[in-house]
């Protein structure tokens, strides 16, 4: 196995520890306009890392191409690089006792990579679907993906393990309207297994009949009001607090949420879980990047931020131990990143969580990044439906919602229509007292 060639090489070039990463991908990509394929792309990639520590010092090098001598001449290369580095006292390998054991089978791998004809179809279906949708006037194209890809881990302290995943993936862009007047929408559709895409068929009316729902907004006054996050942009929320309890932004002092272990964040009962060994999970996986078990983690539980989102090293930073969210590419040191991340759902339905609200704004598009991770601030750009006396009513656009996410979190409250679609899920969210900023 390469990846424990490189691991020997390092040890034998003067490295005191080592770990390895493999990634082998193939992926196939189709895109559809106008029933005629605009794009067809197939990508291949074999790419290896090494990690070497010597003393508290590391280096990562990596490459596609291991022929021949390449192996010991990457290995001296890491351990001369590591030598000149500056000393990291946080830096090592993973707690011997904390890695996987035993690789449990998550159902991630669908064998069967459709063909090229088969994408075009999916595409094409999906495009035809939309343009039946009155008052569709054209398509942004339809586009269909699959691909399998593979990950090796070796590391000097004993580990070795290895999973295949595969991903399947169609969308679609409609545009209603003519002119200036134009508006548009999409649906997206993503699984490791084909079996578990929605039909083409719905993709397209969605997609289509959301562009369509769409025409005709208006403009709003300034306004406090109550908010709604329609689910599929719900999980921008549950990101953002993702990227504030994460161990790099808590141990760099830079995120609004640096000082609040322990404290309520949320309404009493939200709960905030990740799980990376959801079977079939977008982002599942049996081991992170470092070899260490992963496992489901509640990070907001009954409205308590319980943990930090942490890697070995950021984990030793401040004080606490991994929770098993190391992430690496080949050319770069684990990180700590979410999995299968989701707001667990609440209690009422949608249509309870509005049915008081006599003006609001119900969300289903953000534009922008408007969001400062190190005070909270938060000012995106938004369109979709003013609500009047609990219904959705004419579509709004050209509108900026501001609040502060402390006050959006202790806010918010969940529906019960959680779906697994994407990596970080959540169902239809409330927010109260958000500045919805029109004309």
């Amino acid at each position: 196995m390469l990846a424990e060639r490189l691991v020997e090489a390092a040890r034998r070039a003067g490295a005191d520890a080592a770990d390895a990463v493999a990634v082998r991908s193939m992926a196939l990509s189709i895109g559809v306009r106008d029933g005629a394929v605009e794009e067809s792309e197939r990508s291949e990639s074999d790419d290896f890392g090494l990690r070497v520590l010597v003393g508290r010092r590391q280096a990562v090098v990596s490459s596609n191409d291991l022929a021949g001598n390449t192996v010991a001449a990457l290995a001296e290369r890491a351990v001369a690089m590591a030598l000149a580095a500056p000393e990291d006292q946080y830096a090592g390998l993973a707690d011997p006792d904390l890695l996987a054991r035993e690789v449990p089978d998550l159902d991630l791998l669908d064998p069967a990579l459709p063909s090229v004809a088969r994408l075009e179809e999916l595409a094409q279906a999906a495009e035809t679907a939309a343009l039946d949708v009155a008052g569709v006037t054209k398509s942004a194209g339809a586009s269909a993906s699959a691909g399998i890809g593979g990950m090796v881990l070796v590391t000097s302290h004993g580990f070795r393990g290895a999973y295949l995943r595969s991903s399947h993936s169609l969308g679609m862009v409609a545009i209603a309207g003519e002119g200036t007047a134009m508006e548009r929408d999409y649906e997206f559709t993503a699984a490791p297994h084909a079996s578990d895409l929605d039909d083409p068929g719905r993709v397209g009316r969605t997609a289509g009949e959301r562009a369509v729902r769409r025409l005709n907004p208006r403009k709003v006054d300034t306004h406090q009001v109550p908010v709604v996050f329609d689910a599929r942009v719900a999980g921008s929320l549950v990101g953002h607090l993702a990227s504030a309890i994460s161990g790099t932004a808590v141990a760099r002092r830079t995120s609004f949420l640096k000082d609040k272990l322990g404290e309520s964040l949320f309404a009493p009962g939200v709960r905030v879980v990740d799980d990376p060994l959801r079977r079939r999970g977008l982002r599942s996986r049996p081991f992170d990047a470092e070899g260490v078990a992963g496992g489901e983690l509640a990070l907001i539980e009954d409205g308590v931020l319980r943990s930090w989102i942490l890697d070995s090293a950021t984990g030793r930073e401040l004080g606490f131990r991994t929770t098993g969210h190391a992430q690496r590419g080949v050319s770069s040191t684990p990180s700590p990143s979410a999995s299968n991340l989701y707001l667990v759902a609440g209690k009422r339905s949608r249509e309870e969580l509005i049915a008081d609200i006599a003006d609001g704004f119900y969300v289903v598009d953000l534009i922008g990044m408007g969001v400062n991770p190190v005070t909270g601030d938060y000012s995106r750009g938004a369109a979709g439906f003013w609500i009047e006396n609990g219904s959705p009513t004419y579509p709004v656009s050209e509108v900026t919602i501001a609040g502060h996410l402390t006050e959006m979190f202790r806010g918010l409250e969940p529906a019960d229509d959680l779906t697994f679609r994407y990596g970080t899920n959540a169902p239809t969210v409330r927010l109260e007292g958000m500045i919805v900023a029109g004309r």
